[in-house]
């Protein structure tokens, strides 16, 4: 197709409301993964007990999060 059919095409679809920050598809996608990369972190410091503890929690969260937001559209 050329850049002038792309253009009329795009022209003749009516402009859809934007979805919210919470879900949009991208934004969620990279919150889960810095979620999952949180746990990691946690899981694998020798400084705070409690940070240990937690880490599982934080990866299965990302890990949820991220497999329920990869179903969100585009």
């Amino acid at each position: 197709m050329t850049d002038h059919t792309l253009a009329t095409r795009k022209s003749l679809v009516p402009n859809k409301p934007r979805r919210p920050f919470f879900l949009r598809r991208g934004p969620m996608e990279m919150l889960a993964v810095a979620l999952i990369a949180l746990g990691f972190l946690m899981l694998f410091q020798p400084f705070a007990l409690v940070l240990y503890t937690y880490s599982f929690i934080t990866l299965l969260a990302g890990t949820l999060m991220f497999t329920i937001v990869s179903k969100f559209p585009e």
